[in-house]
This record gives C-alpha cells, structure tokens and sequence, in this order.
C-alpha cells in the first residue's frame, strides 16, 4: 500500500496549484484526494495536509513539505 494525501481545495491558505505538483514530485504513485477534508479552522491560518491519515501543518508551504517527508511510507 502506497502513501495518500488529502488536501483541500477550499481553505484560504492552501494553493491547489503549487501544492499538488510538489507532493506528486514527492510520490508520483501516490494517491491524491482534493476536497474539504473538515479542518477549516487550521486551514485559514496555516498550510496542511493529510498524509497516511495524518494532519500535517506548516506556516509556509516549504515547511508542510519538509514535514509530509519525514511522515512518508518507506
């Protein structure tokens, strides 16, 4: 079983466009969700992701990636 991201596609500080592209560099084979994944409050202060069924956050988009690498399956 390979890695999955969830990401939403409506909160205010996560940018579908930029986010996406990076974590399927990250894990071409992974499985990519898009869609409100009910963490709002979080989403219009910081940057996250749900990765493995975990939330990640960030301030910067760097820093949510830094962090969905550390949690990936090996």
């Amino acid at each position: 079983m390979g890695n999955e991201f969830r990401v939403c596609d409506e909160c205010k500080m996560i940018n579908i466009k930029t986010l996406v592209p990076r974590l399927k560099e990250i894990d071409p084979d992974a499985e990519i969700e898009t869609g409100c994944q009910s963490y709002c409050g979080i989403g219009f202060k910081k940057h996250f992701a749900v990765v493995n069924g975990r939330y990640l956050t960030g301030v910067t988009e760097d820093q949510l990636i830094e962090k969905v690498r550390k949690h990936l399956k090996k």
